[in-house]
C-alpha cells in the first residue's frame, strides 16, 4: 500500500494537477487525494499546500517526493534485475535526446535492440536542461546530449561522437560555390536558427562571437524539422549539425558547406544519473555502444559507405 501511495505522489509531482495525476494512475481523484492524506498522516507533516487546486508541495513535501522517486526507481530497478536474470533483458528504456541528435539516434540504439529484442524504447525530444532535470526526477533513464559544453552535474557520461557544423544554403546563392565558409560570412546571409533556450543555439552564438560578429536570424524555432522546412524553401540558410546529413538528403538546389574560422565541434554523449544501483537497461545501452562514426558525413571528408557503429 505504501508503494502505491508513493506512486500517486510522484504522479502528482509530474502532472502538477490532481485530476491528471489520478488519470495517469488509473484511479479516481478522491482515491488519489485520500492516498496523499494517508501519507501525510503517516509522516505527520503536510505534503501538499492546501488550496482548491494544486499549487505545490510544502518544504517537507518536496523532500518526501524526492525520496519517493528514489524508492520507486530502485524498486523498478530491482524488479528488472530479478526478471532479466531469468528471462533475459526486457522492459522499456526511457531516453531523452536533444533535437540535433534525433536524426542519428538509431545508430546509438541499434546495438541494444539487436542484442535484446524484448527491450522497447520510449524516446522524447528534450532540451539539455530538461534532460538533466528529468534524470534527477527519475522521469528518464538515459539522456543523449552535449557532455562538455555547459555544466552537467551528478551524471555518468559516455562519449558518442563529435558534432560539427555546416551551412545549409542555396547552391546558386552568393556562397553556394564555396568549399568552406567562415562564421563571419555566414552571419551576412538570411538565417533561420534554433531558439536561444536550446544549447545548440548557444554553441552557435558562441562561434559567431569568436568570429567577431552577431547574426540577426530571420526565423527562430525549437524544431529541427521546422528549420529544415524553411531551408528547403530556398529563401534562408541555416547552421546545421553535420549528423543531420546521416538521415536527410540535401535538398535539390542546396549545399551543405563546412563552417570554419573558428572550426568548432561539440562532444555528444550518453548520460545517466550518478546513482546506484544503475538502471539495468541504461547500463545495457552504455555497454552496447562505444562510439558512433559520423565523420564521413561531414562534407569535404572522404566517404566510404554507410555510417558505422564501432565497438
Amino acid at each position: 500500500m505504501l508503494l502505491s501511495r508513493l506512486k500517486y505522489l510522484t504522479a502528482l509531482a509530474k502532472e502538477r494537477h490532481f485530476a491528471r495525476a489520478a488519470q495517469a494512475c488509473h484511479v479516481s481523484q478522491p482515491a488519489l487525494s485520500s492516498a496523499i492524506r494517508k501519507l501525510e498522516a503517516e509522516f505527520r507533516v503536510p505534503i501538499v499546500k492546501r488550496s482548491n487546486r494544486f499549487i505545490g508541495f510544502t518544504h517537507e513535501g518536496e523532500q518526501i517526493v524526492t525520496w519517493a522517486q528514489r524508492v520507486i526507481a530502485e524498486h523498478d530497478s530491482l524488479m528488472e534485475s530479478v526478471r532479466n536474470g531469468s528471462e533475459g533483458l526486457s522492459g522499456r528504456l526511457r531516453i531523452g535526446a536533444i533535437p540535433t541528435t534525433l536524426s542519428s539516434l538509431s545508430l546509438i540504439t541499434r546495438g541494444l535492440c539487436e542484442r535484446h529484442p524484448q527491450v522497447t524504447l520510449s524516446i522524447v525530444s528534450m532540451t539539455s536542461t530538461e534532460i538533466e532535470q528529468a534524470l534527477a526526477d527519475f522521469q528518464i533513464d538515459v539522456g543523449v546530449t552535449y557532455i562538455a559544453n555547459e555544466p552537467l552535474d551528478h551524471v555518468r557520461r559516455k562519449h558518442l561522437y563529435r558534432e560539427h557544423y555546416v551551412l545549409l544554403t542555396a547552391e546558386d546563392g552568393p556562397l553556394g560555390h564555396r568549399a568552406s565558409i567562415s562564421w563571419a560570412e555566414a552571419a551576412e546571409v538570411p538565417l533561420c536558427l534554433l531558439t536561444p533556450d536550446m544549447q545548440n543555439r548557444r554553441i552557435i552564438d558562441g562561434a559567431f562571437r569568436q568570429a567577431g560578429t552577431r547574426p540577426v536570424p530571420r526565423v527562430e524555432t525549437n524544431s529541427v524539422s521546422a528549420l529544415c522546412s524553411h531551408v528547403r524553401g530556398g529563401q534562408w540558410s541555416a547552421v546545421m549539425p553535420h549528423a543531420w546529413l546521416y538521415l536527410h538528403a540535401i535538398p535539390d538546389g542546396m549545399r551543405a558547406i563546412p563552417l570554419v574560422r573558428p572550426e568548432i565541434g561539440q562532444e555528444i554523449g550518453l548520460v545517466i544519473a550518478d546513482r546506484d544501483p544503475e538502471p539495468v537497461l541504461a547500463r545495457a545501452l552504455f555497454d552496447s555502444v562505444t562510439g558512433v562514426d559520423l565523420e564521413e558525413y561531414l562534407p569535404g571528408r572522404d566517404s566510404a559507405g554507410g555510417a558505422a557503429l564501432t565497438g
